[in-house]
């Protein structure tokens, strides 16, 4: 009994090893090896799950083997270990694989061989300088201090209500004026009653005999208390709401925050009692936020990275009230000189709209039709949920239909599809579906004659807000009462709770081409200045990277050899921004919005 016991074990171990050993392979290119080596994969465990590096060293060592190092990845669930000698990495292998339970959750360990150690899959945020401007002053008060001032904050534990409410991830407290979270900004002419504690005077004393720069002191705290698992989004504090700089004191606990500019990455731990000061660059051009997390990933003395639990965290976030516009040389984040760009940005996009999309919309896919059908062949989970809600026999419009890999998705139901490129239609017409040509802005279809639509990744590539609420306009008209609706759209954020989306995780593509990156923006660039013009300027964004605007061209390359690379218009969503659209709409309720791997969804119904 016991033997066969040990034989299963053996076989659960196997099968989990060449599962992981997959993994890491699509992950990072790593080969096993089926004899001893220097490199071993720890296969199920990572700093994505807890493992600490001083974890993982203590469980090497009970089986008298020398680790010389450990090799840690962000955001991976597996590990590799540097042993000294083959020795010591068979003595390793041979006490932990499938015996050794390591991380928070006690994971049985499954260790392989491997013949080298993966490339530095994401470049670490570690290894890079602080933004210019961004000042950390460790043990900037004392731990007196430290219970002083939290006693002093914590006096009145009366929050400002309806901030509270709006604020359901952490509790925040203000003095001397109340930030005001649904504009992102501060009333001048509305001081609160409570002025900012006397016990915060010692902050303002001390920076005054410090090598900072003289700065005024402030007239605005915010208290925000983080429980572990909390944080706060990415943001820039409001250029036109406060002056330079932004003074940020850590009470409690240690945590990481992130950095973010365009692509580039910094993290920074925040030690317990440290003031964090923010000026110039790293005030006005670095957005800066704290992920949601239980543990953070935090660099080691020896450069390389473990992990870190959170306790309970206050802030203490100091400002100083602006009083006028912002007059700064950062426009991309900044509110006063942001305001009349966009607008102007739209007018033209307006204008143009119907060129646009016929040149980098309907051209486009025309032209990458075949290729691009063979992209798209799995239905989204939620769409096949969404179309299977319905009655057998029901009617459903699928706007923007493409290759038609929803139409047979309920085959109980009569499923017509409609698109404007002519090669996708080909594509879904080969297949037998019930498809026709048309212009989602002119639909030719009678009114209150179906029982469902669904639009999926569609009217972001129409280049206004009126022609995008035209298209809505048309799928409302054509549902029967009671008819539903879901539309899906790209968004701008493709990241949520700290998940990245499918999208961005499809990066190691474009990872392996970085060589070739100047050439191919040389190719864009040429095309671009080849097309017909009509004065609309958009950058082309980088694939699998995070979006920086709203209007962009999106590269396609073709599989062919001439890899040709083609431009497509998109108008990625901001949040909320798919749901006031539907607001608009006559007779209609929204039932449901939700986020969905990198897009902004809507379920609507006809009144």
């Amino acid at each position: 009994m016991l033997h066969v016991q040990n034989v299963n074990k053996a076989k659960k171990a196997d099968k989990k090893q060449r599962r992981c050993l997959a993994i890491i392979k699509g992950d990072c290119n790593v080969t096993a090896s089926d004899s001893p080596t220097l490199y071993l994969a720890v296969l199920n465990v990572g700093l994505s799950n807890g493992l600490t590096e001083e974890t993982l060293l203590a469980a090497a060592a009970k089986t008298g083997g020398q680790v010389s190092q450990v090799v840690m990845l962000p955001s991976k669930s597996y590990c590799f270990l540097i042993c000294a000698t083959l020795g010591d990495a068979e003595l390793v292998y041979q006490g932990m694989h499938n015996l050794a339970t390591i991380g928070q959750q006690g994971a049985v360990a499954y260790l392989s061989y491997v013949t080298e150690l993966p490339e530095q899959m994401e470049e670490s945020g570690w290894q890079k300088p602080l933004p210019s401007g961004l000042i950390l002053l460790p043990d900037f008060v004392s731990v007196e201090e430290e219970a002083s001032l939290l006693q002093a904050v914590g006096e009145d534990d009366k929050r400002i209500p309806h901030t509270e409410d709006k604020l359901k991830h952490r509790h925040v407290k203000h003095y001397g004026y109340e930030f005001l979270y649904g504009s992102n900004n501060v009333d001048p002419s509305q001081p609160l009653e409570q002025p900012i504690p006397a016990a915060c005077d010692l902050l303002w004393q001390r920076l005054g005999n410090s090598d900072v720069p003289q700065m005024l002191p402030p007239d605005q705290l915010t208290v925000n208390g983080y429980e572990p698992g909390q944080g706060i989004p990415p943001h820039v504090d409001t250029h036109s709401a406060f002056v330079d700089p932004i003074l940020s004191l850590s009470l409690q606990s240690d945590v990481v925050m992130d950095f973010r500019r365009n692509n580039e990455l910094v993290h920074v731990l925040l030690p317990r009692r440290s003031l964090l000061i923010m000026s110039g660059e790293s005030r006005y051009d670095w957005t800066h936020g704290i992920k949601p997390k239980h543990i953070d990933v935090v660099s080691t003395s020896s450069g390389g990275l473990t992990t870190q639990a959170r306790s309970k965290r206050t802030s203490l976030t100091f400002r100083r009230l602006r009083r006028g516009p912002c007059d700064c040389k950062y426009p991309t984040l900044c509110d006063t000189q942001q305001t009349t760009a966009p607008q102007a940005l739209n007018d033209a996009l307006a204008t143009h709209a119907s060129h646009l999309e016929q040149q980098n919309v309907h051209e486009v896919y025309d032209k990458i039709a075949n290729h691009f059908s063979d992209t798209r062949h799995t239905p989204w989970p939620q769409v096949a949920q969404f179309l299977h809600s319905f009655e057998a026999f029901s009617v459903v419009l699928d706007v923007g239909c493409g290759n038609g890999k929803y139409l047979g998705c309920n085959p109980h139901l009569l499923s017509i599809g409609c698109d404007r490129s002519l090669g996708l239609l080909c594509v879904s017409n080969g297949r037998g579906q019930s498809v026709f040509r048309c212009d989602c802005l002119q639909l030719p279809v009678r009114s209150s004659s179906v029982d469902g639509c669904i639009s999926i990744a569609v009217i972001h590539h129409l280049a206004s807000t009126e022609r995008r609420l035209t298209a809505l306009r048309e799928m409302a008209r054509v549902l029967r009462p009671g008819g539903r609706a879901l539309i899906y759209v790209w968004a701008k954020d493709q990241r949520k709770n700290d998940k990245k989306s499918a999208y961005l995780r499809q990066n190691k593509a474009v990872n392996k081409e970085r060589t070739t990156e100047q050439a191919q923006r040389q190719q864009l660039a040429q095309q671009l200045e080849n097309m017909e013009q009509f004065q609309v300027p958009l950058p082309v964004h980088t694939n699998r990277t995070e979006f920086q605007q709203q209007d962009v061209y999106v590269p396609w390359k073709t599989k062919d050899e001439q890899r040709t690379t083609f431009l497509r218009y998109y108008h990625v969503f901001e949040e909320h921004e798919l749901e006031q659209l539907v607001s608009q709409l006559p007779d209609v309720v929204l039932r449901r919005s939700y986020y969905d791997q990198g897009n902004h969804c809507v379920i609507f119904e006809r009144k």
